[in-house]
């Protein structure tokens, strides 16, 4: 990433405390990707900030480089998809299994790639009112496919075998025939595989409870693996 002044559009994944008055802002940023930035003043009563630089807000930001961290010069919101959002346990969880996903992956983006930033902010606007989990479903697979890991949900993911099959392995890259099949394989309905084939590709869908669920768990399942970390917030959501 470049270390000169630059402004953009960002939205605010997370933050925490730095020293006595400032916060450390993680934004996901449209063309310079995920950028660490301090707040100064934020915490103070009185601060020019406001309640800006928190979760679900879209910025339209100015920052210039310090030695280690950007710093905030500037905050406007552009857009705050928390009203809808905060007060819905559902859609909460989602969104913020959404922000934490897309912290993860944006290391493995390109700085001037958009795709991450615009797929993120389509997400919180749909999360105003369409179904959660398949809205955090269809970004993840969305996702994962621009980073070049999408499941293969119909030809086996080792031998290329025409499907639909019955097993799915991360380890492996998605369905697998049972010649394939490794051990630990989850056993799969393979209706559950062409909903998640209809997501990823932004069709409408109509999975029975059990589908979405199955599907949910093996999106997850899948990212992680790849991550090789967890997502804390989709772990919350199952509980």
């Amino acid at each position: 990433m470049p270390r000169e002044n630059f402004r953009d559009r960002a939205l605010v994944i997370r933050s925490y405390d730095f020293g006595e008055a400032d916060r450390v802002i993680v934004l996901l940023t449209r063309s310079h990707g995920l950028v660490r930035a301090v707040a100064k003043g934020v915490r103070r009563a009185k601060s020019r900030f406001g309640s800006r630089l928190q979760p679900f807000v879209n910025l339209d930001v100015q920052l210039y480089p310090g030695r280690n961290l950007y710093t905030i010069s500037q905050a406007d919101t552009v857009d705050f998809f928390g009203a809808a959002i905060i007060g819905d346990y559902e859609r909460y969880t989602a969104a913020c299994a959404a922000l934490e996903s897309a912290e993860r992956l944006a290391f493995a983006d390109s700085d001037q790639d958009p795709f991450l930033y615009n797929a993120l902010v389509a997400t919180l606007q749909r999360l105003q009112h369409d179904d959660p989990l398949l809205t955090l479903d269809q970004f993840l697979l969305q996702a994962m496919a621009h980073a070049g890991w999408a499941p293969g949900l119909f030809d086996c993911a080792q031998c290329q075998k025409p499907g639909p099959h019955h097993a799915f392995h991360p380890a492996v890259g998605g369905a697998m025939c049972h010649e394939c099949r490794p051990p630990g394989a989850a056993e799969v309905d393979p209706e559950t595989l062409h909903h998640m084939w209809l997501l990823a590709h932004g069709h409408p869908t109509s999975p029975t409870f059990e589908q979405r669920g199955e599907a949910h768990q093996l999106i997850r399942a899948h990212l992680q693996w790849h991550l090789e970390r967890k997502v804390t917030a989709l772990g919350v959501m199952d509980q």
